[in-house]
């Protein structure tokens, strides 16, 4: 107990430290980014540009083609045949609704009422000047989703999420219904995965039909979450599945085709073996492409071929790392490039990590692909972006050109300096 008290005071102190962190360039002024690699990501067969410039004027792309003039005033990149492409995605997680793990008081990302509450939004909690924004940002991963806790909440259902911009905008209006099934969810259900669906076909039952008489009206849903669930069938946004195992998706899709609702599969540590069914009902996969042995019963099928396999059968694939801690959103980069590594096309990774998820959750006017009109959102790497040694050297989300500093670069850039004069301690 004393050693966390210290450790967690000590994380309070360390955001307490008076660092000052750059923030964005006035997005009035006009960028030009000169002879870069472009991966415009505009469609599946979308090559890349090369020796192609990019004008980004009053926060928006003006224009994509060669030789461009630049503007009076504007500030020029030369990228020297670097690749330019869209902002990165964080994947599923609880950038902006947590702050620090070892402090449960900075983490809103699950209700604890011991009741089903579909209407429970994460978004209400999201804190747009989290240090985490530009920690991620400098990396390259301008947007995300924040989602609800499918495994420490009250309920299989565990409530709404909704992308995030990291240049510090509102959460997109667009939300998703996160439900989570499988092993891990059999505390929340009577301990067994039959009365997960048992208890969603309870609530659909009570979303379509409020007036019903139940006996001693026991009621799962109140009577906003009823219209919040009841929304949702009716096509309101996509309803998220965090399941692993394949007998458990293949009831996860008998689901979502007798509702006709609009789902997602997350996790999906076997979806390969369903792969032809997935591609069938057109429900896209969110991987976890690092997801190798199993870490239970549900992931005995677990591969890193998973990703490749997916596609290959027809499914629509996108990546988002297991875990939903603030940190691991990083990884996600380097695990597209290892997916890459065990089959998939390296296009297809870098679209899994950009435009897919940007439409699979609503957002794709805003972000994933480069084109002329479109609010600017573009990172210039100085290798392949796929790599994880390679880093950004220019970041724009949102329209403006982001600092590329951030409390991790201001505590190294201070304890660096003492320790090459041997006084880090």
């Amino acid at each position: 107990m004393i050693t966390r008290r210290f450790t967690t005071l000590a994380s309070i102190a360390m955001l307490a430290l008076p660092i000052s962190v750059a923030t964005a360039e006035n997005a009035s002024t006009a960028l030009l980014v000169r002879g870069a690699t472009v991966y415009t990501l505009t469609g599946n067969d979308a090559a890349p540009l090369a020796d192609t410039d990019v004008l980004v004027q009053d926060g928006r792309i003006a224009a994509v083609g060669r030789k461009l003039p630049a503007p009076a005033g504007a500030r020029i990149v030369e990228a020297r045949g670097k690749p330019l492409t869209p902002g990165l995605f964080g994947g599923l997680g609880r950038i902006g609704i947590e702050e620090i793990g070892l402090e449960p008081t900075t983490g809103d990302y699950a209700q604890r009422l011991n009741q089903m509450r579909p209407e429970f939004d994460v978004t209400l909690a999201y804190n747009s000047e989290s240090m985490a924004l530009p920690v991620h940002r400098s990396n390259g991963i301008t947007f995300a989703v924040i989602a609800p806790s499918t495994t420490t909440g009250s309920s299989i259902v565990a409530g709404l999420g909704a992308a995030i911009g990291l240049d510090g905008t509102a959460p997109a209006n667009a939300r998703a219904l996160f439900v989570d099934l499988g092993a891990n969810s059999n505390s929340l259900a009577g301990g067994s995965r039959a009365a997960q669906f048992m208890l969603l076909r309870q609530a659909v039952t009570e979303a379509r039909a409020p007036n019903l008489v139940m006996v001693h009206d026991d009621r799962l849903l109140t009577p906003s979450g009823r219209q919040t669930l009841l929304d949702f069938l009716k096509g309101a946004g996509p309803f998220v599945f965090d399941v692993d195992r394949a007998a458990d998706i293949r009831q996860t899709i008998a689901f979502a085709q007798r509702e006709n609702v609009r789902a997602i599969i997350r996790g999906g540590a076997e979806a390969w073996r369903v792969a032809a069914e997935l591609a069938a009902a057109k429900i896209p996969v969110l991987v976890d492409p690092l997801q190798n042995l199993p870490s239970n019963f549900d992931a005995i099928g677990a591969t890193l071929e998973n990703a490749a396999r997916l596609r290959a059968a027809g499914v629509t694939v996108a990546f988002s790392m297991r875990s939903p801690d603030v940190y691991d959103a990083g990884k996600l980069r380097q695990a597209a490039g290892n997916a890459v590594a065990h089959g998939l096309p390296w296009a297809a990774g870098l679209a899994a990590i950009t435009r897919t998820p940007a439409e699979l959750f609503g957002v794709a006017d805003r972000y994933g692909s480069i084109e002329k009109g479109r609010v600017a959102d573009l990172v210039l790497w100085n290798g392949d972006p796929l790599d994880v040694s390679s880093l950004p050297e220019l970041v724009v989300a949102g329209g403006r050109e982001q600092s590329l500093a951030s409390r991790h670069t201001a505590l190294r850039d201070r304890y660096y300096e003492r320790l090459q004069r041997n006084a880090a301690r």
